[in-house]
């Protein structure tokens, strides 16, 4: 459960007390084979960060220690009190960090029990883009490749994304195909994974769907395109050729040379995977640049054995929510506007159907800014972190000290300091359950250790208090196999079939992808049998080319803030960096890297400490953070590089969203250096907020 690549873990847990005492890869298991990188093996068995070991409520303004019965009691008081008037008066926030069961069980709470349309599984902030480009292209959620198509490959090209620190199991797989390949890496910085290219292509800072669709000109410009593939298995390529652009004027737009357009579009001549992730999806176009992605892979006939588009997911089960959290679609990827679909869900729920919310409801930033406009009044928040992980992050810890606010999580976070109630959940090692990897393969999560006397799972929480908030609602069993059966059977006959899946099955074999509509299928690559005869759940049966050309970034450096943020992960951190660091009262110095020529223009803003440490402080519109300054030729030439980890990046980001896929722009917006002594030559603003709700 490190991340989303789903190596199998053996785990051992100590011999007196509770914990984990020993984990290595497991050997047998058919995703890793072993392999496992250092990070999932001591985040695993020693993460840092502070544990919560009992329920706390807040009186008199401070958090207490209390018993699990007066915990449930206070979060079913303010909960039911928000919910009396309005399903929507209660938001419900999940995570990737749940097991299927546990998320599965939050969605039903949230969507049949609640009935609010305000909920997000957190895939709305990292994969969102990637979901709304597959259903453009396939009708369906999800990559087509697996694993097994990446030592077939010939050429690799990585977009937006760096594995060596975020997947290193898999960028091992990607570097040993590509030593008899061709590698190319697109990203602003030189990043580790740009090291080891053959060709570092350093595109503009949200220059990446102009130079997508420069590619896809530079294709068609020099007859690359395949022909057959696009005739027999697609729709919609006249109208793509006649929005491109010009190649070379778009080229130059992204700031990148006809060569590097040259070198992108000849290594699609043959067979090509193109990996893509937070750099693509964290956009106001990350959808559209998506799409394009998928488009040049449709244009070459890079689908099949070794090729195709594969999003790279970040969270452990961002996967698992994206087909049994009930956000954007209902589980197995039913359709969510469709009412015969509803009826299904609600029949299986034992629900009315009329509970059920009319549409999926905003994002997480429009979730939290209902808290300022109505109607939300309570939020549940579980195994996410806000307040640290969201865009302008001040403005969303203002709100969330102005709702009613329980929050399930094992650790102590940021959020947590503005909770009402809350709830120590179990963590990796300590729950019972399944996760899907980014290529669709479900594995079972099974506990080494047992629980703090104060501690319970996430799928008993939300069970204990879903039943005391929504009568009758889990009075089926509601053990983890149990629930998984329940889940499974919702997804019969559905394009992210389950039902051939069991814990029983799952022992067995230790993992099974899906589509499994039976007890033997485990799939392979989609949409396909031989890689020859396509078939499409669209209504043409055929593939389809967006063609779309996004719009303008929110906010582009100008005169005032004339240097670009940008924020990426880095090799020690671990999400908003709740298990790899010691306590929210100590995140640590906040330590950025720009490049040297940079700091030179900026010298004025720049101070030494005694350390002889170069600090300044970086501010944004929206707020401001002194950070520690790494001079550094890897980051181009007005841009600032901060950590995704460290809670006081989000201060400074931008809460714009895709206006398809909701994901905020979390990867660009303008900034400015300041001298940590003096004040701001221009104030900055607070972000003008939504009216109060009556």
């Amino acid at each position: 459960m490190r991340c989303a690549v789903g190596c199998g873990l053996i785990q051992r847990g100590v011999d007196i007390g509770y914990g984990i005492d020993t984990v290595r890869g497991n050997a047998n298991h058919p995703v890793n084979h072993g392999m496992a990188c250092s990070r999932g093996v001591s985040e695993t068995a020693d993460p840092d960060g502070e544990w919560l070991t009992r329920p706390l409520v807040r009186r008199d303004g401070e958090l207490m220690k209390t018993t699990w019965d007066t915990a449930l009691f206070e979060a079913r008081r303010g909960l039911a009190a928000a919910m009396a008037d309005d399903p929507g008066g209660v938001a419900v926030l999940g995570s990737g960090q749940q097991t299927n069961e546990a998320a599965y069980a939050l969605g039903k709470l949230a969507r049949g029990g609640i009935g609010t349309r305000y909920y997000d599984a957190n895939t709305t902030l990292c994969m969102a883009s990637a979901v709304t480009a597959y259903y453009d292209a396939f009708g369906s959620d999800a990559p087509p490749p697996t694993y097994e198509d990446i030592p077939e490959a010939t050429g690799h090209v990585v977009w937006g994304a760096n594995p060596s620190v975020a997947h290193p199991v898999m960028w091992r797989w990607i570097t040993d195909s590509a030593a008899d390949g061709d590698l190319i890496v697109v990203d602003p910085v030189r990043t580790e994974t740009a090291e080891a290219a053959d060709h570092h292509v350093a595109v503009d800072p949200g220059g990446d769907l102009t130079l997508a669709r420069a590619v896809l000109a530079h294709v068609v410009e020099t007859g690359r395109v395949d022909e057959a593939f696009v005739a027999e298995a697609t729709t919609g390529f006249d109208d793509l050729c006649a929005s491109l652009p010009d190649p070379a004027v778009a080229a130059d737009r992204a700031g990148v040379a006809m060569n590097d357009v040259e070198r992108i579009a000849a290594i699609l001549d043959d067979d090509t995977l193109i990996y893509w992730g937070m750099g693509i999806n964290q956009s106001v176009q990350g959808a559209d640049t998506a799409g394009a992605l998928i488009d040049c892979c449709l244009a070459t006939g890079n689908l099949g054995p070794g090729s195709g588009p594969f999003s790279l997911t970040g969270q452990a089960n961002s996967m698992g929510t994206r087909v049994c959290s009930s956000k954007g679609t209902w589980p197995g990827h039913r359709d969510f506007d469709d009412p015969a679909e509803r009826a299904v869900v609600a029949d299986a729920w034992e629900v009315p159907v009329d509970r059920l919310p009319d549409d999926t409801g905003p994002g997480p930033v429009g979730v939290v800014d209902a808290i300022d406009s109505g109607p939300v009044e309570a939020v549940y928040a579980v195994a996410t972190n806000p307040v640290a992980g969201m865009p302008d992050a001040t403005a969303v810890a203002d709100r969330l000290a102005d709702a009613f606010l329980v929050v399930q999580d094992a650790f102590r976070t940021e959020t947590v300091e503005h909770a009402d109630v809350v709830l120590p959940a179990a963590t990796w090692g300590e729950s019972d359950g399944t996760a899907i990897n980014m290529e669709r393969t479900v594995s079972r999560v099974r506990p080494a250790s047992d629980l703090p006397r104060g501690v319970r799972t996430d799928l008993d929480i939300i069970r204990s208090l879903g039943g005391v908030l929504v009568e009758d609602l889990f009075d089926g069993p509601t053990d983890p196999a149990a629930v998984f059966d329940e889940f499974a059977a919702l997804t019969a006959g559905t394009d992210a079939d389950c039902s051939g899946i069991s814990h029983d099955r799952l022992d067995e074999e230790l993992a099974v992808r899906w589509p499994a509509p039976d007890a033997e299928t485990s799939a392979g690559y989609r949409y396909t049998d031989d890689g020859d005869d396509w078939s499409f759940p669209t209504p043409s049966g055929r593939a389809r080319f967006t063609a779309r050309k996004g719009r303008a970034l929110p906010e582009p450096p100008d005169e005032s803030y004339p240097l670009t943020l940008t924020t990426a992960r880095e090799a020690d951190g671990y999400n908003t960096g709740v298990r790899s660091r010691d306590s929210p009262d100590d995140p640590g110095p906040l330590v950025g890297r720009v490049h040297p020529d940079t700091l030179a223009d900026h010298d004025d803003a720049v101070e030494p400490n005694e350390a002889d440490e170069l600090h300044a402080t970086v501010e944004s519109r929206r707020g401001r953070a002194v950070a520690r300054l790494t001079p550094d030729d890897a980051i181009p030439t007005g841009m600032v590089w901060l950590p995704i980890h460290h809670p006081a990046t989000n201060e400074l980001t931008h809460p714009a969203t895709d206006p398809r896929s909701d994901e905020p722009n979390l990867k660009q917006c303008a900034v400015r250096l300041v001298s940590p002594a003096s004040e701001s030559v221009t104030p900055v603003f607070e972000r003008e907020r939504p009216p109060q709700h009556p």
